[in-house]
């Protein structure tokens, strides 16, 4: 059974279409706490001949084995409701791709959602507006994510990575990233490092505060990265020792999904890029630069025209030392920002 079985016939007949099983069931999974998603739940109806269709708010059913088997399959729930018809699931745009071509015709909410959602490639269209919207609405009330797929007992970069792959991370790198989500856990680094700023940068830097303004050689360094009990984000505070005087750079690291991640800076600009381990190193290569305006994240080209891309890798030295390299270089005009040097946790 697939979506095409379903789109090649505008009505289902119980005797001749694919549903022959008697009263089938539908289990859609959905944030409670979300005024779109909950609307959505509560407002859409599937026809007679389709089945029965349940509802499952996460937030307060977490426990409910369905949302477990979601967990367990790799679902995000931040990233979309969840829906179950037979032994399929189908995610995000996906889920109400199906559920519009499900639905009953009656209602202004369920005819707008077939013609939204019933042609796959518009569905997927709009769809990420709909979640940059719930996402919006849920920070604007202070509501956490749901975070179905992180283990509240163990580091979050070990649930972002699999365990498979934590396990071949060196003890060293462990130690670095050894923070849980939702925690006030906190890891202290000290090191030594090359810096350098552009000049035009680092005017600019004075101006917004956002980067370090000096660049140096054998600069100490004081890092702590820490947790918060709101969030599940990694909260990075940096500490230059120049000998001009001390600066201070703080940022914030959010997951995306996968081996996306986006972090923060000031004034709400940030970068987004993959992070992996490849095995000798972990990798953080760049993607975009993005802004947060009103807790909806926009692309910001510009940032990219301005400073090239940025990329950093992580490399253990030994048990107890580990080798930072991050640098963003620009076409034009050549290395624009970076750091080199070594960490011990």
């Amino acid at each position: 059974m697939n979506l095409r079985d379903f789109q090649a016939h505008d009505h289902f007949d119980a005797k001749q279409s694919i549903i022959n099983e008697s009263a089938p069931e539908l289990w859609f999974v959905y944030d409670g706490e979300c005024p779109i998603c909950s609307y959505a739940a509560h407002t859409l109806r599937i026809r007679r001949d389709v089945g029965t269709l349940h509802l499952i708010d996460a937030r307060t059913q977490a426990d409910h084995p369905l949302v477990r088997e979601v967990t367990q399959r790799g679902y995000a729930l931040d990233q979309g409701m969840v829906l179950k018809f037979y032994s399929r699931f189908y995610h995000g745009a996906d889920a109400l791709h199906m559920m519009a071509m499900l639905g009953s015709p009656h209602g202004w909410f369920n005819r707008a959602n077939r013609i939204l959602f019933r042609n796959p490639t518009l569905a997927k269209i709009c769809y990420p507006l709909m979640r940059a919207t719930r996402n919006a609405l849920l920070r604007f009330k202070n509501i956490p994510p749901i975070d179905n797929l992180l283990n509240h007992d163990q580091p979050l970069m070990r649930s972002v990575l699999g365990d498979a792959v934590w396990e071949q991370l060196p003890s060293i790198l462990q130690a670095h990233y050894d923070v849980r989500p939702y925690s006030d856990d906190a890891v202290m680094m000290h090191g030594v490092l090359d810096v350098h700023v552009a000049p035009w940068l680092a005017r600019l830097n004075r101006i917004t505060k956002t980067l370090i303004t000096q660049s140096g050689e054998a600069v100490p360094i004081t890092v702590r990265l820490h947790g918060s009990p709101q969030n599940a984000h990694l909260y990075f505070d940096r500490t230059f020792h120049f000998p001009e005087g001390i600066e201070h750079f703080r940022s914030e690291m959010q997951h995306l999904g996968g081996d996306l991640w986006v972090e923060w800076m000031r004034f709400g600009f940030g970068w987004t890029f993959h992070l992996y381990f490849d095995g000798a190193q972990m990798q953080l290569v760049g993607r975009h630069y993005v802004v947060r305006v009103l807790g909806i994240t926009l692309p910001f080209p510009m940032l990219g025209w301005l400073l090239g891309r940025a990329t950093a890798s992580e490399t253990a030295l030994s048990e107890h030392e580990f080798q930072m390299h991050t640098h963003t270089q620009h076409r034009i005009f050549g290395k624009v920002f970076g750091y080199h040097g070594s960490f011990r946790v």
